[in-house]
């Protein structure tokens, strides 16, 4: 069905819900009034509300819900037969980054919601399982790692590690996730679940402005920037700041300052490459302290590892040299890295016969169906955003394009379950 440039929405009737009355559902949750936009970490009261708003829905709609050891919800459409078994997946996350946008992770987890009630109300009875998927700590906001969740499930990440995680205030991940309900010593790779899974797709909001700009509601993924994320701890003295004469000083702020400056200055020597600090630490905190250690976290991006690679060399042994100039030391550590994914061919050139008029693009963020690409077939699809921003309040989807994308992932969803038949 081709995608269309004006707000009808294909193969909606009065049995289906709009993905915008769903988001509208769930609008007030986790509204952060210092930050603007939303802060749902994992494990917060915002998301754990979030977590029961799915479950609930997914139960309105008769499917078969649980969750993992790792904290993943799946929500199981199943075959006549039961089986379980090369299972078509969608969804994506419902937490977010400290005040973000309306729409990265629950436009995907809503969309999958109202593709099935397309696909009810189409009478199709799949041919193969279909499970939508609700991945936790996807932004990595509370400790550290991003893709938490499906970076247990398919083993990339050392459960040890995992435990041991540290949220801002000092409470480890496994202590977190115990006061949740969720039992640590449990998680890690789950090669039982990933057997049941033939594919996933997950739908996206678009986190730049391609799609604005080629006048489409809905593209098809191509492949994901690689990127990681290290901290970087810069360690001086801490002293009172009205004793301390400024020549007696070793202040590692103040290497932090120069350091980030560098790290932009870095990073504009590699073509493509992106180097951001978007979170400082000072040890203790106090006005009136010279600071004994500072905490930064640099997210470093660019589509050929080797370069990035290279780049965070480049920023280590700057800041051991900046901090050298204040009496200080430097001391750089990796805390996630995920490679530049291309998504599976085979996969990519289905969606295209399926959705004809959907342009193909590539993304410079992060998302589960990267991390899940190691172990299945991948795909994303990405719904307009005409601020072009994420990450931010301003993100932004319209209603018609949000239902677009809806019937696109509902086509998409159709044509991989296999041949669907009407019921009666």
């Amino acid at each position: 069905m081709p995608l269309q440039e004006t707000p009808a929405v294909p193969s909606a009737t009065a049995t289906t819900t709009s993905v915008s009355s769903l988001l509208r559902d769930i609008s007030d949750v986790g509204r952060d009034r210092n930050r603007g936009g939303y802060s749902r970490p994992v494990f917060s009261g915002a998301e754990t509300e979030l977590r029961s708003w799915f479950v609930e829905q997914a139960g309105r709609r008769g499917l078969d819900v649980n969750t993992d050891h790792n904290g993943i919800i799946w929500a199981w459409w199943d075959t006549t037969a039961g089986t379980r078994k090369d299972a078509v997946v969608t969804g994506s996350h419902l937490d977010s980054v400290p005040g973000g946008g309306e729409y990265d992770g629950p436009l995907g987890v809503a969309s999958a919601l109202v593709a099935v009630d397309i696909l009810k109300a189409r009478r199709f009875r799949p041919r193969r399982p279909l499970a939508i998927a609700v991945f936790p700590e996807e932004e990595g906001s509370r400790f550290g790692v991003a893709c938490l969740g499906s970076r247990l499930l398919t083993g990339e990440l050392d459960p040890d590690k995992a435990r041991r995680l540290k949220d801002p205030d000092g409470n480890t991940y496994a202590d977190v996730a115990a006061a949740n309900g969720q039992d640590p010593r449990l998680i890690g790779a789950d090669y039982t679940t990933l057997q049941q899974l033939g594919l996933f797709v997950e739908l996206h909001v678009e986190q730049g402005r391609g799609l604005i700009d080629l006048h489409q509601p809905v593209a098809i993924g191509s492949w994901i920037l690689g990127h990681g994320r290290w901290k970087l701890t810069i360690s001086g003295q801490g002293n009172h700041a009205g004793t301390t004469l400024m020549a007696g000083r070793r202040d590692p702020l103040i290497a932090a300052g120069k350091i980030m400056v560098s790290i932009r200055d870095t990073a504009r020597k590699y073509r493509d490459a992106r180097a951001t600090v978007g979170r400082v630490q000072p040890v203790p905190g106090g006005t009136n302290v010279i600071a004994s250690r500072v905490d930064l976290w640099i997210d470093v991006r660019h589509p050929d590892d080797s370069v990035t690679a290279a780049l965070v060399e480049a920023i280590g042994l700057n800041a051991e040299l900046m901090a050298a100039e204040e009496g200080c030391t430097a001391n750089l550590t990796t805390e996630s890295l995920s490679p530049t994914v291309h998504f599976d061919g085979g996969l990519r050139d289905r969606l295209q016969a399926l959705l004809p008029d959907a342009p193909v693009l590539d993304t410079g963020a992060g998302h589960d169906a990267g991390v899940l690409s190691s172990q299945i077939p991948t795909a994303m699809l990405f719904v307009r955003n005409p601020t072009g921003v994420s990450h931010s309040p301003e993100e932004l989807v319209e209603d018609w394009d949000a239902e677009a994308g809806a019937v696109a992932l509902a086509d998409s969803l159709a044509g991989l379950l296999g041949e669907a038949r009407a019921v009666g």
